[in-house]
């Protein structure tokens, strides 16, 4: 089996990372590369499971010797980079991989491996993102008003992205967000390597298609515009509510 190269996006807090752990539990064959950052571990991280955590200076020290995929900025702060090893680990064993990287550096990587298959997982609605956002802060014991509407904003900025991706996830059921996701990696191995999904092949396949982009525009639009966002353009039009209602 030829590996596949999975990318998923998605702002933070719309559970693109819970979508992976549970994919990873029902579909075999899929390896996930643990990306490097340099910012402090939260909560229960561990290094080596969430991520590899080092410092800047050694960042830059592996960013020089060419050992990231990709690597990225986020928030003007934290360095994030996919060491490239993971992919050739990934190729040399016949699995598939799957990156969980930012609209940056998914950029990035469809400019070196434009074959890539690229997913997009939408919150449904502002609302629901801050009250993921406020509950995992609360889970990791830090609350911080400041970063919670920082990433809110951010959030809006990567859902403009959204038509860079041939897929698009709205998270708004876990089980039925893990069903297509699963959908799509059993599609994409039919697709491309001819690999079996026996009786259910149809309803995979239909439900991976529904996935797509290009057919995705009815249920988008409603999120699109909860975020202020034409669907038309991509193009942020309109801040997209308050807080009022939150609590």
């Amino acid at each position: 089996m030829a590996g596949i190269l999975f990318i998923i996006s998605a702002p933070s807090g719309s559970g693109k990372s819970t979508l992976v752990g549970e994919l990873r539990q029902q579909v075999s064959g899929v390896d996930f590369a643990v990306s490097w950052t340099t910012r402090a571990p939260r909560g229960s991280e561990e290094d080596g499971r969430e991520y590899h955590f080092t410092t800047r200076e050694e960042f830059q020290r592996m960013t020089d010797a060419g050992l990231f995929l990709e690597y990225a900025e986020v928030f003007g702060k934290d360095l994030y980079g996919t060491p490239r090893q993971s992919l050739d680990d990934a190729l040399a064993s016949g699995h598939d991989l799957m990156l969980d990287i930012d609209v940056q550096g998914a950029a990035q990587v469809r400019s070196k491996m434009p074959e890539a298959v690229s997913i997009f997982v939408l919150p449904p609605n502002p609302k629901e993102l801050r009250t993921r956002l406020r509950n995992r802060s609360r889970a990791e014991g830090v609350m911080n008003e400041g970063e919670l509407y920082r990433r809110l904003s951010e959030a809006s900025r990567e859902i403009e992205k959204y038509r860079d991706y041939g897929y698009i996830l709205i998270n708004d059921s876990l089980p039925r967000a893990v069903a297509q996701l699963e959908a799509i990696v059993q599609a994409e191995r039919f697709y491309r390597n001819g690999e079996t999904i026996a009786y259910r092949s149809r309803r995979v396949l239909e439900v991976a298609a529904a996935c797509l982009q290009s057919n995705s525009q009815e249920r988008l639009k409603p999120v699109l515009e909860a975020f202020g966002i034409d669907g038309l353009t991509g193009q942020q039009q309109l801040p997209f509510g308050d807080d009022s209602d939150d609590d």
